[in-house]
């Protein structure tokens, strides 16, 4: 049978989505792939390395465009923009094809997108981007926030915001941790299966397999095609979730019998971790705030077999009086700028703002003077984020404690493995992409009196 779409013409479709329309990256990448599960391995491949590349490098790459086209990357149709863009990305980061071959395709794009005008405009300037890429100028390195902005394609406010807190020497460790590739981080379902067995069956469906270091049921996995052609995940063994992830489980210790409320659960991870730690015992209510958001819990709660956690609508701003004192525990990992994580979700770099940022804190200290009404005394709140800014995390939890004195800072160095102790600061943990094996994350534990 004929390919009705090529490749190349996916990925357009997919960053026009991102790009012009607004879509979440890893949302849209996703959904495309299942669509088109007829690719191949190798095609699924290709598509997933031109849409992240060029959105990981995408400063980088329209910093470079400009050097060479007398036409601004801003001025550009949308479409002769985002075909540039990825052919950019596989001249300078890509040495599977060759440059000739991704210009022409480029060209034969264009043309097919109804461009024909357009074609010795995009072949021109790609020609000369591929005779001089190994000439670039970049910024000087005097100017270091200039430099790791075009350098690293991260907004120069990020890079400002970061310098409050980090040194340059371990803010370049953590954009260079965002570029590195990674496999999937899985988390065996132990109730179901041993790590040992998860392994075996992992091996069998020669899917790679290797333990992390930070927690005994963690597994990196790679060399798979997709997920839902695994056996192993379609019954349940494992769950995919970074091992930050799975630390707020960990370092929440749930006891034989808790009853445990996650106020913004979707799509589930952290609390079918919980049901998963409380074997057949407690109860685990997974709240989110839409039905779709619900729906999602539900999905991962069904194909992992558990029995002892529900999915429930609720908005965490407001305050469900039948849950005050009830739980044991409760999670409360927030909507944050998730600027920890823009190795997995490369576009919200590009859709934060400094605004926005002080917006979700706000928000955060909103939902966690609703909820904190849950905890019973001598009860257990933790609060996470997956960001890496300060005001979203220990500035978040120095007010929490003025304004809940019945709440105590519980260090959580006891429940970490010996190479996390050291970046246990003022007893919450932040985790660093580059620094860390994982993603960029924030972790806090509270104790109720």
């Amino acid at each position: 049978m004929t390919k009705q779409i090529s490749e190349r013409e996916i990925v357009l479709g997919i960053l026009l989505e991102i790009t012009k329309e607004g879509g979440y990256s890893h949302i849209v990448l996703r959904n495309t792939l299942e669509k088109y599960q007829y690719l191949d391995k190798k095609e699924r491949a290709f598509i997933t390395r031109v849409v992240e590349g060029t959105l990981e490098h995408l400063i980088e790459i329209d910093y470079i465009i400009n050097q060479f086209s007398k036409v601004k990357v801003n001025k550009m149709k949308p479409v002769i923009r985002t075909i540039i863009r990825n052919s950019v990305y596989q001249i300078k980061y890509m040495d599977s094809v060759p440059n000739s071959a991704v210009c022409n395709e480029a060209v034969k794009l264009a043309e097919k997108k109804g461009f024909f005008q357009l074609k010795g405009f995009v072949n021109g300037v790609l020609r000369n981007i591929d005779r001089n890429v190994s000439n670039i100028q970049y910024p000087d390195k005097k100017n270091m926030v200039e430099y790791m902005s075009i350098k690293y394609s991260m907004p120069i406010w990020i890079l400002e915001e970061w310098g409050k807190s980090y040194d340059f020497s371990v803010i370049e460790r953590i954009l260079q941790g965002f570029l590195e590739e990674k496999g999937t981080t899985i988390r065996c379902n132990l109730n179901k299966i041993s790590k040992e067995e998860l392994v075996e069956k992992l091996k069998k469906e020669n899917v790679r397999v290797k333990e992390h270091a930070y927690l005994p049921y963690a597994l990196e996995i790679s060399g798979y095609n997709y997920l839902g052609d695994m056996e192993s995940f379609r019954e349940g063994d494992f769950q995919v979730q970074d091992i930050s992830s799975m630390l707020v489980s960990e370092i929440a210790d749930p006891k034989k019998e808790d009853y445990v409320i996650d106020v913004c659960s979707a799509p589930g991870g952290k609390a079918l971790h919980m049901a998963d730690k409380l074997g057949e015992t407690g109860y685990v209510e997974a709240r989110d705030l839409t039905d779709y958001k619900v729906s999602l819990i539900e999905d991962n709660i069904e194909r992992s077999g558990m029995k002892n956690i529900r999915a429930v609508k609720q908005d965490a701003l407001i305050c469900d009086e039948e849950s005050k004192e009830k739980a044991d525990i409760v999670l409360a990992d927030l909507p944050c700028s998730g600027l920890g994580v823009l190795g997995k979700k490369t576009d919200i770099k590009y859709k934060m703002t400094r605004e926005t940022q002080q917006e979700l804190k706000k928000l955060q200290r909103k939902i966690l003077s609703v909820v904190q009404n849950y905890t019973k005394p001598g009860g257990t709140l933790v609060y996470s984020t997956c960001t890496i800014n300060e005001e979203e995390n220990i500035g978040n939890v120095r007010w929490f404690l003025k304004q809940y004195p019945q709440y105590q800072l519980v260090s959580v160095e006891d429940r970490l493995c010996d190479e996390l102790k050291p970046s246990v600061k003022e007893g919450c943990l932040q985790l660093l992409p580059g620094i860390h094996n994982s993603d960029g994350f924030f972790i806090a534990k509270f104790r109720k009196d």
